[in-house]
């Protein structure tokens, strides 16, 4: 099988110029290519005018090392490498060389999923503890919090099975650097549970919350036949640790009835809102520093306007979709500012997770259909803005949701502002052309009491120069809602590079957004499969 990168086609192209295409490129004649499949799909829209599609194909062809040879030149042509996932240490017989205890794993969403699939995969039989609720109980109550104002503190945007990435737009690509093709293994599940086809190729995959909801509930049964053990409502409380020369032993887990359960093998994958958590590891002694992360707003703009600054004439096209968009801004005051998970044809959501704190988010569907874009507008912020120990980010980011949280009306409802009004440093008053899609509602005010002076002043300045990058983007009746302080987690639970374990506690895995080494779905999702394995290996090494 062969890679060939860099087919570029017309946005409308009919069935045959794919084909012929490839012919053209190998220069051989059609007896010869005896089958392809589309391995990636991107598009090019510098060229508004002139969209063009992007393939890499893996294409097979009768005597393969001569196209090879004569077309070693090609930069862009070589032989398709091995993307298939490969268990280590023997694999699924690892499980008959170990005498361990079965290894815990604390949390459900894309990290913890994914650690508790490759486990089950290998026989060892993970007992997985979720604080939440099952994925479908978690969604009414979700769902109740928007309509009602009802929050339940252990079932919400944050907590329960599937984690934050299940409200959210569903992105399933990402930046992270990955020899080992452990991406494809994620996607190639989520395809088995269900996802649509489609996200093996595309070059911006997404799924959306519907979509996701089923595949969790999928993957969970798979999990289970393969000797896996789910308990929902169970909460970490406590670790029993051992403690030693070289730092401590993990031995097991408290959970908040009571019970103590046993394990030298424990993966925290709380994701990044584990507040509670958060502390209870810092008051044992696990080592944690503060990390930086970013503050600021939700912005909502007509998707139409997003789409036909992207495309032009070629926005609503089934191939494009909603146009997303990427904007950076480095502010007068030395601050950065940037989009930050964008969700074409969606919703703001709101992600709170503790009474009289609010905080947003943005989610949409598979269809992106809403009519509203969204996306985070941020500011970074490092520890040096909130000095003090490895939990004052945690303690930031509550002060300015308890902000927010008055500023709404006490009451769950976002304060909000439109963009126009939030640059000239005045109050909102009614709203425009743009309806907010937050639930249960938007209280029209002045954001500026929310963030920081200086974010605040650096947000002031990044909308009218984002304007340069997409024409209409500084569009006074554009909507702000208040307040976005959960980009990423607020500390690092940092761990050894050689076996993934805690920096001083072994048999403690930290892994995903929760413990700083992921950003989204994807990226956690990769980070669970290298944590599964560091698990695997270490309990065949133990119990030789």
């Amino acid at each position: 099988m062969l890679r060939l990168n860099e087919v570029k086609l017309p946005l409308e192209h009919d069935d045959a110029a794919l084909p012929a295409a490839i012919l053209a490129r190998l220069g051989i004649a059609a007896g010869e290519l005896l089958g392809f499949t589309v391995f990636k799909r991107s598009y090019d829209a510098r060229k508004r005018s002139a969209v063009v599609l992007i393939y890499s194909l893996h294409v097979e062809v009768k005597n393969e090392a001569a196209v090879l040879a004569r077309l070693g030149h090609d930069i862009h042509l070589m032989p398709a490498p091995d993307t298939d996932y490969k268990f280590v240490a023997g694999g699924e017989q690892l499980a008959g060389h170990t005498n361990e205890p079965r290894p815990i794993v604390i949390g459900t969403g894309p990290c913890g999923l994914f650690v508790a699939l490759i486990l089950a995969q290998m026989g060892l039989r993970p007992l997985i503890l979720e604080r939440g609720k099952q994925v479908r109980e978690r969604t009414v109550d979700t769902f109740g919090f928007w309509r009602k104002r009802e929050l339940n503190p252990e079932s919400n945007v944050q907590f329960g099975e599937g984690g934050a990435g299940t409200f959210s737009d569903g992105k399933l690509y990402s930046q992270i650097k990955d020899p080992k093709h452990y991406g494809r293994k994620v996607l190639t599940e989520f395809v088995k549970a269900g996802a649509p086809e489609e996200i093996m190729y595309v070059s911006k995959p997404h799924i959306g919350t519907f979509r996701l909801v089923k595949m969790v509930e999928e993957m969970r049964a798979n999990i289970e036949q393969l000797g896996g053990e789910y308990r929902f409502s169970s909460k970490v409380v406590d670790l029993d640790i051992v403690p030693g020369s070289d730092g401590g032993q993990v031995r097991g887990v408290v959970l908040d009835n009571g019970e103590t359960i046993a394990s030298n093998h424990v993966v925290l994958a709380i994701g990044h809102s584990a507040r509670d958590t958060f502390e209870m590891l810092h008051r044992r002694g696990v080592y944690i520093e503060a990390k930086p992360f970013s503050i600021g707003f939700r912005v909502e703009h007509p998707q139409s306007l997003i789409d036909s600054c992207r495309f032009g004439p070629s926005a609503g096209h089934p191939i494009l979709g909603a146009a997303d968009y990427k904007l950076v801004h480095h502010a007068s005051n030395g601050r950065s500012v940037y989009s930050f998970c964008m969700c074409p044809g969606g919703t703001v959501v709101a992600a709170a997770s503790e009474p009289g704190r609010l905080v947003t988010n943005g989610m949409s569907q598979y269809s992106r259909n809403e009519r509203n874009a969204n996306s985070a507008i941020v500011v970074g912020i490092t520890p040096a803005d909130y000095p003090g120990d490895p939990l004052a980010g945690i303690a930031l980011q509550r002060e300015l949701e308890e902000r927010a949280f008055a500023l709404g009306g006490g009451n769950y409802d976002a304060p909000g502002q439109l963009v126009g009004d939030f640059v000239a440093g005045r109050a909102s008053t009614e709203f425009g052309s743009v309806v907010p899609s937050y639930k249960p509602a938007v209280h029209l005010t002045d954001l500026a009491p929310s963030l920081p002076e200086y974010a605040i002043t650096a947000l002031r300045e990044a909308f009218p120069a984002f304007n340069k990058q997409i024409k209409g983007y500084y569009k006074a009746d554009a909507v702000l809602t208040g307040v976005e302080t959960r980009t990423s987690s607020p500390i690092r639970i940092k761990r050894r590079d050689d076996d993934l374990q805690s920096l001083n506690t072994r048999g403690l895995f930290p892994a995903g957004e929760g413990a700083g080494y992921a950003g989204g779905i994807l990226s956690a999702a990769v980070d669970g499969i290298k944590v599964a394995e560091a698990v695997a290996l270490s309990m065949a090494a133990r119990g030789k």
